[in-house]
């Protein structure tokens, strides 16, 4: 195929979760301008309602509904009204996470719990809804947002448990996946971003931008438009012969 058919997402929907700001909303835009219709979902409806505005203004093709991703009845909904809007879902981005920082022997379990909820539960019931529609059609794409914390930890913090607890295991899941529906035409990845600015990162940013800028082989934090490529070529035929595989996005910080 040519090398632009192969990038091409037109004629395909996605449901992206967490995509009203940030990463998710980057990525988000990154299919819809590779030509996918979206389906974006999250918990604020005024973050959500001004990114559906940005995005209809830009004359791309979405729709948006608030959903909890740590709730199956929402993300069933979330699910059912991609069918019913685009007739098919294509491709699903997990983005949607919270997290909390203490150290471990402080860690209140409902925080803990809570982020395990939204960040591994939550990427699970919405790969096992889209998943049933996908099975049907023996065919798509489901892309996992990890992290590098659940490569690596930190002695000097901060001290995130839960939060690299659940990407850890976001990555065993991704495999998982990949393999217990390879053979029926969906393909699982995920991608591990690195420090980018974010409204979840920027807390942390300060204790890791030194560093960053001393060690790493790219000398910088991630910049806007650096996950929206990854993020394509994973959704689209570019991809069509990788599952199961983590994509680093880090500027060399885990080599």
């Amino acid at each position: 195929m040519n090398i632009k058919n192969l990038f091409d997402l037109s004629g395909r929907s996605a449901v992206v979760t967490g995509g009203s700001r940030g990463l998710g909303k980057e990525m988000a835009e990154g299919l819809a301008e590779a030509g996918a219709s979206l389906m974006l979902c999250a918990r604020r409806e005024e973050w959500l309602s001004e990114t559906v505005a940005e995005f209809r203004g830009r004359r791309f093709n979405v729709e948006s509904i608030i959903c909890d991703a740590s709730v199956p009845d929402q993300v069933q909904t979330v699910v059912d009204t991609a069918v019913k809007e685009f007739g098919k879902i294509d491709v699903l981005i997990n983005n949607a996470g919270v997290s909390w920082g203490a150290m471990p022997e402080d860690m209140p379990l409902e925080k803990w719990q809570k982020v395990l909820d939204v960040n591994l539960t939550g990427c699970f019931l919405f790969a096992q809804a889209a998943g049933r529609e996908m099975l049907k059609r023996e065919s798509g794409s489901i892309i996992n947002i990890t992290s590098i914390s659940g490569m690596k930890s930190s002695a000097n913090g901060p001290y995130y448990a839960g939060y690299v607890a659940s990407k850890a295991g976001l990555i065993g899941l991704t495999r998982e996946l990949a393999a217990s529906w390879g053979r029926k035409g969906i393909r699982v990845n995920a991608i591990a971003p690195g420090f980018f600015r974010s409204r979840l990162a920027d807390p942390v940013i300060d204790i890791y931008e030194g560093s960053i800028r001393e060690n790493n082989p790219i000398p910088r934090i991630g910049e806007v438009g650096e996950l929206k490529g990854v993020a394509v070529f994973l959704a689209s035929d570019a991809s069509s012969y990788v599952t199961g595989q983590t994509i680093v996005v880090d500027g060399g910080m885990t080599v």
